[in-house]
């Protein structure tokens, strides 16, 4: 496997931070960057290698700056994985704000733009490249009153198919990775807040949601990570345009 230079967006925690952390126990060069000052300080802090930047990747600006502090050591991005998305506001169309619509669609799918804008160049020169978006399960089950959450996501798809094909000819790979129910904090806590309103217990809740999951089960960060380091490796170096769901298969969401 040949080293490379990878950028990791959201790497702060759960499925960013495990990818980050196996890149870097690979060989890689790795820049991270997240909007939370103190995860950053975190991971940089238990992995010596990385380095980061604090980074809003849905402001133009502020990815310029990150691209800037990346390419200083790293010279050119041979990965980019795009790991950052909000869950963004629930309830009937009518009842949303288009600040929160347009506070989705920048974290979810301007992001992704700006960022893949960014890497591209480089990799064209370089004849290779692979990028990993992260889309959702939810887009097969498109749960309703989640409507900028699902069309946000619906767009990365759209985005990374039609980039598969506009940047394949340079020998640049994009793929994007829909996760399930992933075991971290954000699956737990909207599993606490659904018992407390409910009043029924996180054990009677979890096991309902899992209930549309074929295999009953959730998904481990480390899990996530290790589908992406493979589709970013040589094994994996005509595997380009894919949606690859790494959910238990997921049936339907309530």
């Amino acid at each position: 496997m040949t080293r490379q230079n990878v950028l990791v967006t959201g790497a702060g925690q759960s499925v960013g931070r495990s990818m980050a952390e196996k890149f870097l126990a690979r060989g890689d060069r790795v820049h991270v960057c997240d909007l939370d000052q103190r995860l950053l300080d975190g991971v940089l802090a238990a992995n010596p290698g990385l380095r980061g930047t604090v980074c809003d990747v849905g402001d133009e600006a502020a990815v310029a700056r990150l691209f800037d502090e990346a390419l200083g050591w790293l010279g050119h991005v041979d990965v980019l994985v795009n790991t950052v998305g909000i869950s963004g506001p629930r309830g009937p169309i009518e009842g949303l704000s288009f600040a929160d619509w347009r506070a989705t669609m920048a974290a979810n799918l301007d992001s992704m733009f700006l960022t893949i804008r960014q890497a591209v160049p480089g990799m064209k020169r370089n004849g290779r490249g692979a990028i990993v978006n992260f889309s959702t399960g939810s887009t097969k089950t498109v749960m309703p009153f989640r409507t900028p959450y699902n069309a946000s996501k619906a767009g990365v798809e759209g985005l990374t198919r039609t980039l598969a094909r506009e940047l394949g000819p340079h020998g640049i790979r994009v793929n994007a990775i829909l996760p399930g129910a992933i075991d971290n904090q954000r699956f737990t806590n909207v599993i606490t807040r659904i018992a407390e309103q409910s009043g029924r217990s996180v054990a009677e809740v979890e096991a309902e949601q899992l209930q549309f999951i074929s295999m009953r089960t959730k998904i481990q960060p480390a899990e996530i990570a290790d589908m992406v380091l493979f589709l970013c490796s040589d094994a994996a170096r005509h595997v380009s345009g894919q949606l690859i769901g790494v959910d238990g298969n997921i049936e339907w969401e309530s």
